[in-house]
């Protein structure tokens, strides 16, 4: 009888596939809450995307689906002034909150929806964690510690995923993610992992499935 152990390599192949699966299933638009008032139930798991405005969240919501238009891109930064929650499965939760760092709307509109996002991060029971997403060509800006520091006194775990990868050379990939881990070292709530990814061609999101499949404790 052969020995059928498998190895740690294949069942990590086991549990990207099976993630895929997960994220090939219905996902549908929920809604798109303008306060916390109107936010859908709270039964399900639940992963938010966060970032400044620009950064790609509506790709990375889209390429984890594969869907291209399912969360809206647009090339107007900063358009995205509601919690958008779209439904995978009926087994969890995907959130795409607002934009930060800049948008074309009046300091006072800004500011509405921008704290829309902080006051759903400090009442929500069900999330799980925020991913924090970051433009890798550019790595943490200043304009990044206000998210994190709210992030951090909310005790919501988080963590970085570094968008549009592919723009750079592996080398000074390689520095971004070294710096960025470098720098959420001392954040109480910053997952130490920092997942890359690119949604034009796919690099890093079967992981980024299999990391949200684990983070909402789904199984198949």
């Amino acid at each position: 009888m052969t020995n059928s152990v498998k190895t740690e390599a294949e069942l990590q192949a086991e549990a990207i596939e099976t993630a895929r699966v997960l994220f090939a299933r219905p996902v549908s638009f929920v809604m798109g809450a303008v306060s916390v008032d109107q936010l859908p139930s709270d039964e399900l798991p639940e992963v938010a995307f966060a970032g400044r405005s620009n950064v790609g969240k509506s790709s990375l919501i889209n390429a984890l689906v594969s869907h291209k238009h399912l969360a809206r891109a647009s090339n107007e930064p900063g358009r995205t002034r509601e919690l958008n929650f779209f439904r995978l499965n009926d087994a969890m939760h995907m959130v795409d909150l607002p934009g930060y760092g800049w948008a074309r709307a009046s300091k006072v509109a800004v500011k509405k929806f921008q704290n829309l996002g902080r006051d759903y991060l400090r009442g929500r029971p069900n999330l799980k964690r925020a991913y924090l997403l970051i433009d890798a060509r550019h790595g943490l800006k200043d304009v990044d510690n206000e998210p994190m520091d709210a992030l951090d006194k909310a005790a919501v775990s988080y963590q970085i995923v570094l968008t549009k990868a592919d723009k750079i050379k592996p080398a000074e990939l390689a520095k971004v993610i070294a710096a960025t881990q470098a720098g959420i070292k001392k954040r109480p709530a910053a997952h130490p992992i920092v997942l890359p990814t690119s949604s034009e061609v796919g690099f890093g999101i079967p992981e980024l499935r299999l990391e949200i499949m684990q983070t909402c404790g789904i199984t198949l």
